[in-house]
């Protein structure tokens, strides 16, 4: 390996080559390859017309599309905006070219946010903001040149392998259709596509002599799938009913059609040793392990401690080959990126560099026998999470395992831990810059604006540098639409962003006009919520959802391993936790002032008057106002603790019962807005269903997911409640609220009696709540009442104004 990475070297010094290949080096033959698997022109013509017919059908004969060739841009992908030259009142006003269907939609998001003062966000964030756009004909122009825009790196990469049970897992193909139309706008053009795996898996290990019964317990329930690729669990949730795996595959279909059409490269999945009980019983000599528990609360085999096939072992290479061949077979010959994560919570047995790299070379003989010219996508989280086992020699064991331009690694903490600065640019590895932001797709506001707008180029213009993309790899999406507008951006920016002007612009598009409030409100948000510079991540533990486990009597020894300090982040597998250390009270993240934010509530609210009927300021107004109260709520807790250990009856009943107030007083402002409504969560899982079984599954798994998530015990609650954690009216109400209702009565009584607090008691008596509330049916509002502005304002005055 040595002699490939010197003849990178050499070609990159070598001035006389093609400019293309000097500037991508050993990718160069890859994107070339990806091109030549494009649909035609004339399908992305019409996929970008489609997109625009969605987005914006007033102005459908307003705009010309054409697929132009990457020599137009000198090599690079690119677009680029012009006026139309028009000879008739007929004829488009705005001309726009691009290299792929991908960058003719960028260029039209371009167009529309910084000609028209337009905006394009998630529904469940706002939706999008077109009244500022002229009626068709009135377009403005542009200077007589135009505009081109290149990309300065070649992929802009989206996904998390678990936004597909955190964010996904229930939606149909109308909500997808969405989502791929966001992904091209914001210039998505390598999105991982994950759905409908299992249906693939169900084929390939039939030749292998396992049934369907066999995978009853080895696939998990349709929340907790992303966790049942990774080995972490299996039939937790389960099982998959066939109607559930057809279903899924015709979804998978329609997903990578439109994405092909749109000329992205679909990144999809491959083999990483996670098998079936019942290949160990049909393989008896097969080099197969059984996995330690992954947080499970009594080890349970029902659920924990999957089964792993040895890399070295040669059934890995034929399974992988296998899945590969038959995902070509069932979609085409889509694309030559796979991803695998073998190692993500799977330490190699030996720390031998020659072990790790002969195991890594049989991962991907695996997918190169399925497709001979495949690229092995991967994760890089393992070397900052086991950096005690990661070291160079075996990070170089690893990366250079596989001939050099046949991996791509992911930097998915880059925007917090950026690993290509201490890794020498992952060892001449090429490598996507990625932000990661989101855990468990918690509803919290929280961002890194700073880093985000210099990070990508900082990497890019730095010695060596091996980055060939940016990447947003958030574990839940729907939320900060902020964060993902600039990150978006930050695949076509070649030169660091002003984020203050630039949030000022923001700003002005979100609303569709100038609110001088607003705008200042918005500049106190940048230097506080989106500003964190801590290490941090936003892993949402407020009290509210995120109750406290513990006997504040002893306040030392009581905090349980779920409500400690936070110090740093550790992954287990690709979900992430946040390590701790125990401190004398439980402690949620806060990395700003909280005056400050209230001052930019209370600048929102005065300039509510002029935005009242703006769906993106009511979803705005809603989240930074619940951000407030959710802070605030953390200060009564501490009080009502604090008062039991002083044994003040009088004082734990009066901020107790301020605290539960609070949660019912979020619970109405949160009914106000569509996008924070449990019943939608609820319903959407329902619809998939096919009959009574599956409706009654379903919802259990949408509602676990979101509360206990994995399994309890009588007396002990799992280790990763309330990890998925959510601010939706009904939840707050319904689940939250009794929770911490029981628990401070259970407080309350201790000093009454003058007994020792019963946190066992208290277990038990939640656990039995929470799974009589997992196990319900009862119906939530999936419309929002009340009026946002009001309630806020009066929220705002009862907390608040003295």
């Amino acid at each position: 390996m040595l002699k490939l990475g010197f003849v990178f070297l050499i070609l990159i010094l070598i001035p006389s080559l093609p400019v293309a290949l000097s500037k991508y080096g050993v990718m160069e033959p890859l994107l070339q390859r990806l091109d030549s698997k494009r649909a035609a022109s004339s399908v992305q013509e019409a996929a970008a017309v489609g997109l625009l017919k969605r987005l914006l059908p007033t102005h459908l004969s307003s705009f010309e599309f054409k697929i132009v060739s990457k020599d137009v841009c000198g090599g690079d992908s690119c677009f680029l905006i012009n006026n139309h030259k028009k000879s008739s009142q007929n004829e488009p006003e705005i001309v726009i070219r691009g290299t792929t269907a991908v960058e003719i939609a960028s260029g039209l998001h371009w167009y529309l946010k910084y000609w028209c003062g337009a905006h394009v966000s998630w529904d469940k964030t706002g939706g999008i903001q077109t009244t500022s756009v002229p009626e068709p004909g009135s377009l403005p122009r542009l200077k007589d040149e135009g505009v081109k825009i290149k990309r300065p790196v070649p992929w802009n990469y989206y996904q998390n392998v678990v936004t597909s049970s955190y964010s996904y897992v229930w939606w149909d193909w109308e909500r997808w259709e969405k989502e791929v139309d966001w992904m091209a706008l914001q210039g998505v053009n390598l999105p991982l596509a994950f759905t409908g795996q299992e249906t693939i898996w169900q084929k390939v290990f039939k030749d292998f002599n396992i049934t369907s019964v066999d995978l009853n317990n080895f696939f998990g329930g349709p929340a907790f799938l992303a966790w049942a690729r990774m080995g972490n669990l299996h039939g937790w949730g389960g099982p998959l009913s066939q109607n559930w795996l057809d279903q899924q595959l015709v979804l998978q279909k329609q997903i990578i059609s439109r994405m092909l059409e749109l000329g992205m490269t679909p990144v999809l999945p491959s083999f990483s040793g996670n098998v079936p009980a019942a290949l160990k019983r049909i393989f008896p000599s097969a080099k197969i392990t059984r996995l330690g528990d992954w947080n499970t609360v009594d080890s349970d085999p029902r659920w924990c401690c999957t089964y792993l096939l040895d890399a070295s072992d040669p059934l890995f290479v034929e399974i992988g080959e296998a899945f590969i061949r038959k995902q070509i077979k069932e979609y085409g010959d889509v694309t030559d990126i796979y991803n695998c994560d073998t190692f993500n919570e799977n330490t190699p047995p030996t720390n031998d560099p020659e072990y790790i790299s002969t195991l890594g070379a049989a991962v991907y003989k695996g997918i190169s026998k399925g497709d001979k010219d495949a690229v092995w996508l991967m994760q890089g989280w393992l070397f900052y999470s086991d950096s005690s086992f990661w070291k160079p020699p075996q990070i170089k064991a690893l990366l250079h395992s596989v001939p050099l331009g046949k991996m791509v690694v992911l930097d998915l903490f880059a925007d917090v831990k950026p690993i290509w600065k201490s890794s020498s640019q992952f060892y001449g590895t090429p490598y996507i810059w990625c932000m990661l932001h989101n855990f468990g797709g918690n509803i919290e506001m929280y961002g890194t604006l700073d880093a985000i707008s210099s990070g990508p180029v900082d990497a890019r213009f730095s010695a060596n540098s091996t980055m060939v993309g940016v990447g947003m790899c958030m574990e839940g999406i729907e939320h900060n639409p902020i964060v993902y507008e600039l990150m978006s951006e930050m695949a076509f920016r070649d030169k660091k962003v002003e984020v203050p002007e630039w949030i000022k612009s923001y700003c002005n598009r979100r609303y569709g006009k100038v609110v001088h409030e607003v705008e200042a409100a918005w500049e106190i948000l940048y230097h506080t919520i989106y500003n964190c510079t801590d290490g941090i991540a936003d892993h949402n533990h407020d009290f509210i959802v995120m109750f406290p486990d513990w006997d504040p009597s002893n306040s030392e020894t009581g905090v349980s391993n779920n409500q400690k300090k936070i110090n740093l982040l550790r992954p287990v597998n690709t979900r992430y936790l946040l390590q701790e250390t125990p401190s004398d009270k439980p402690r949620a993240h806060l990395w700003y002032p909280s005056d400050d934010v209230i001052k930019a509530l209370q600048l929102f609210l005065a300039g509510g008057k002029n935005l009242s009927t703006s769906l993106t300021y009511r979803y705005d107004l809603v989240d930074l106002t619940r951000q407030v109260l959710s802070k605030f709520a953390n200060q009564l807790y501490y009080k009502a603790v604090s008062s039991f250990q002083k044994k003040n009856i009088e004082a734990l009943q009066f901020h107790s019962n301020k605290f539960l107030q609070l949660i019912k007083d979020i619970d109405v402002l949160l009914a106000s807005d569509d996008n924070f409504l449990l019943g939608t969560w609820l319903e959407s899982a329902k619809k998939l269903a096919v009959n009574p079984s599956e409706i009654k599954q379903y919802e259990w798994n949408a509602r676990t997911q979101v509360t206990m998530w994995f399994d309890t015990n009588a007396t002990t609650q799992s280790k990763l409640h309330d990890y998925a954690n959510k601010f939706w009216s009904g939840l707050v109400e319904s689940y939250y609220l009794p929770r911490a209702s029981t628990y401070f009565s259970h407080l309350l009584e201790s000093l009454r009696q003058n007994e020792k607090f019963k946190l066992i008691e208290w277990r038990k008596q939640w656990i039995s709540q929470s799974n009589k509330w997992q196990e319900g049916n009862e119906l939530y509002p999936v419309k929002a009442k009340g009026d946002a502005l009001a309630i806020s304002q009066a929220l705002y005055e009862k907390y608040f104004a003295k």
